[in-house]
């Protein structure tokens, strides 16, 4: 009896008094059961419990300790500095060496150096540092990505020469794109504040197998931040705040996140408020006049201005002003050790966004239009997840996310020597639910399947108001007139449905298989009533297509110093709604409905290679592709009832419609590096070059930018950090540009023969362009850090390719950022 009342006195007082520390997921802050304690030696072991707790007493103070795990980064610190840390160790997924970052882009998290895609990330880190106003500005500084802007309150991304409806965004495994996303130029991409955000990840070429419909130039997935628990209670706040000089723009970004052991919070608002934006003044492309703003309309704020008004700054771009506020609510609570719940709470909003191509677009020699807003651009997401763990043989862990989207747009225009403003409205309700989980099959054998379901509400209201105008105010409205509504105005759905599977194979130790498939059916229905202004052939009509994709990957390491990828893949986009059933006009081109669409196909192979120098700090690489459209959809002249033009208000119009064409190809590459020079200088750097044609047509496909890149290094050292970029684009020759569909926007160039009689003789085409860059940071202390950025040094003008506004000149933009 004594002997055991002993050995339960020695066991009470050792694990009283014994060092013990907890081992947690830097990301949700969960204990890691399994990680792996050594010293340099590798004499001393010690393996966390289920708990995350391991005993360090085995370690001297001052001796090192080497901690890994299988889904983990290494991690090295010493006893000394753990006990600093509250007996605390965080293990991160993401690491600063170059192969060992983890992704999601196949819907489960893979190391980079099993993925054959070409994929680019960036993180909050560097989100911090680019500083850009909006997510529009963020992609555009990500390697392979050209951004597109018809006016301020926007950007429409390019990957790998596609745009709008054939690139999927995608936020915190939600898709955003619906029913009416549009083809052209698409700026929903803005709808999440660059803030908000720990991470954007995006993958290039087609990737349907994943994704479904509309990944054909790839997916952009934003990842909004998550709280993460803490075995003490936790309560940390930040304000970030921004001003720039060229369009004296304020961004206030204020969080708070709550920590505790059961559950946590995440809660943030974003307000930005832009001004006017200025172009460059340097004109070394030899232009004087292009881009400049003569006249504005002052049609705003419940003014009226019967004409035009003189601009006195030709340089400030009247009508590029207005504000967005972003919120973001997310709860996360553990349920188990195997079980995790998350509430994701998102809501965009904004002021009316000027379209700036339509408010300076000319007509007899003056301004057309007297107003040419979007209204407020509102997005509510709200989306519970679950995240199980079971580890059966059937599924070793899956991702359940729900979610419902309401999405809110609005157009509304008048012109000038009218009093007759018209409204067109649209609302979108969007029901998802997705499921992807995962088993483990063998060693480096994963098999990961699920399944999609989302269900698009569309209504579409239109009407007109005539102005009632006193004194140059508008005081109310003085009549009712009918306008042709955008889409069908007796209610339109699409529901979309799909099952993959994805199988992922080490061979050996030095490659990797991937391949997977998917099937995918789309439904569409839509109703027209009012056949005041269009007589379609049917009012009512129904769109069903099915699709079958797959995609083969290779991924090949002949040592630790080179990889090689290949990428075989299939991927489709099937009409949407505003494929089918849209109604609008630009530049005198009415759109009409063409219910006979079909879906449009991809077939994509792209090869890769990078090696490693320097130890592995240093990677370069390029990859290259070529892609083949089938049946792909394109806008072109149409005949509806037998004529070839249409009244859209109140004037005569030439009727276009989307139509399936043949075959056209999109080739290109995308060459880029990232490196540490030192232990206190990086590197980085990316050139992108695109072509496209059509093999029936023989024309130049549309969005597709000239060769574009930039180069950038920075320096860290202490408190200090300090970097320059340099970004450029070349020349794109009028020849290159579609000239028919009107999506690259000719007119947008500058004009060297007004009288010609066809646009290849009477535009330019892009002027190549380059701009330099500064940033410095000081971080004062824990608590507070400073940045400035300066950007177009030189000020120089210049337009993005397409684009309808001229580029920002230059910019300083000074920052503050607190923690506390």
């Amino acid at each position: 009896m004594k002997q055991t009342l002993t050995t339960l006195f020695i066991f009470f007082v050792t694990n009283f008094f014994a060092q013990q520390i907890t081992v947690l997921d830097a990301e949700s802050g969960k204990p890691i059961g399994g990680a792996t304690l050594t010293n340099q030696s590798k004499v001393k072991n010690e393996v966390t419990n289920d708990d995350g707790k391991a005993s360090v007493d085995a370690f001297a103070d001052d001796e090192v300790i080497y901690f890994s795990h299988v889904s983990y980064a290494e991690f090295i610190t010493t006893k000394k500095l753990i006990i600093a840390n509250n007996y605390q160790v965080y293990l991160s997924k993401f690491s600063e060496k170059l192969d060992e970052v983890v992704v999601s882009v196949l819907r489960n998290e893979a190391k980079r150096s099993r993925i054959a895609e070409q994929v680019e990330i960036i993180k909050a880190k560097q989100i911090a540092q680019i500083s850009p106003q909006t997510s529009a500005d963020l992609l555009a500084n990500i390697p392979g990505i050209k951004v597109q802007k018809s006016q301020f309150g926007g950007g429409s991304p390019v990957l790998r020469g596609m745009e709008s409806n054939r690139v999927l965004l995608v936020v915190d495994g939600v898709r955003l794109n619906n029913a009416i996303y549009r083809k052209g130029h698409l700026q929903n991409s803005i709808t999440v504040a660059p803030f908000l955000l720990d991470k954007t990840e995006v993958v290039f070429g087609p990737t349907s197998v994943m994704y479904g419909s509309d990944a054909l130039g790839g997916v952009i997935h934003y990842y909004t931040k998550t709280p993460k628990l803490s075995s003490e209670k936790k309560v940390k706040s930040s304000l970030f705040s921004r001003f720039s000089t060229i369009n004296n723009e304020i961004t206030n970004v204020v969080s708070a996140e709550l920590s505790f052991p059961k559950w946590a919070s995440f809660t943030s608002v974003s307000y930005t408020d832009f001004g006017d934006l200025v172009m460059g003044e340097n004109r070394s492309h030899g232009f004087t006049d292009w881009g400049k703003v003569y006249f504005y309309s002052e049609n705003v704020n419940g003014n009226y201005a019967e004409n035009p008004t003189e601009n006195k700054n030709t340089s400030l771009q009247r009508n590029t002003n207005h504000s967005q506020t972003d919120i973001l609510q997310k709860f996360y609570v553990p349920f188990s050790k195997n079980t995790d719940f998350k509430f994701n709470i998102q809501y965009s909003t904004s002021s009316d966004i000027p379209r700036f191509d339509r408010l300076t677009e000319y007509k007899d020699g003056s301004l057309k239009f007297a107003e040419w807003n979007y209204g407020p651009q509102q997005r509510l997401l709200l989306s519970p997840q679950l995240k199980i763990n079971p580890k059966k043989s059937w599924m070793q862990s899956g991702t359940i996310t729900l979610g419902y989207q309401n999405i809110k747009e609005s157009r509304i225009q008048r012109k000038f020597n009218s009093l007759e403003r018209s409204y067109r409205e649209e609302e979108v309700d969007v029901f998802s639910v997705n499921g992807d989980f995962m088993v483990t099959t063998a060693k480096n054998r994963n098999l990961g399947y699920g399944f999609e379901v989302a269900y698009n509400d569309v209504s579409s209201n239109s009407f007109g108001k005539v102005l009632q105008v006193e004194n140059g105010n508008i005081t109310g409205f003085d009549g009712d007139f009918a306008v042709q509504s955008r889409y069908p105005d007796g209610g339109s759905s699409y529901l979309s449905s799909a099952l993959y599977v994805d199988y992922r194979q080490d061979l050996s130790k030095k490659s990797t298989l991937n391949t997977g498939a998917r099937l995918t059916n789309t439904q569409l229905s839509a109703t027209w009533l009012d056949d005041t202004f269009i007589n379609l052939p049917q009012s009512d009509f129904d769109v069903s297509n099915t699709s079958l994709t797959a995609t083969l990957g290779y991924v090949y390491k002949p040592n630790k110093t080179w990889q090689l990828n290949a990428v075989l893949s299939s991927g489709f986009r099937s009409p949407n709604l505003d494929d089918v059933g849209k109604v609008r006009e630009k530049n005198g081109d009415v759109t009409v409905p063409n219910t006979q669409l079909k879906p449009e196909q991809a077939y994509s192979l792209e090869m890769g290679f990078f090696k490693y120098f320097n130890k592995r700090k240093f990677k370069a690489g390029v990859n290259a592709y070529y892609t083949l459209l089938t049946n792909y959809i394109y806008r072109e002249d149409f005949m509806l009832n037998g004529s070839s033009t249409i009244t859209y208000d109140g004037e005569e119009g030439n009727i276009v419609a989307n139509v399936n064409k043949g075959e056209a190809y999109v080739a290109g590459f995308t060459a880029s590096y990232f490196g540490k020079l030192s232990d206190k200088w990086t590197t980085s750097g990316s050139v992108t070059y695109t072509e496209g044609k059509a093999y029936d047509t023989n024309l130049p496909m549309s969005s597709i930018p000239p060769l574009f890149g930039n180069f950038d290094v920075n320096y860290k050292f202490s408190k200090f950090e300090a970097g320059a970029n340099l970004r450029f684009n070349a020349k794109k020759n009028i020849e290159d540009y579609n000239l028919e569909e009107g999506i690259d926007n000719q007119n947008q160039t500058p004009i060297i023969n007004p009288d010609a009689e066809n646009d290849v003789d009477k535009y330019y085409g892009t002027p190549s362009w380059a701009t330099v860059g500064l940033f410095t940071k000081y971080t004062v202390n824990k608590n507070f850090a400073l940045q400035a950025r300066l950007t177009n040094i030189f000020d120089e003008h210049y337009k993005e390719f397409a684009s309808s506004i001229s580029a920002p000149g230059r910019n300083l933009s000074l920052s503050l950022m607190a923690n506390f």
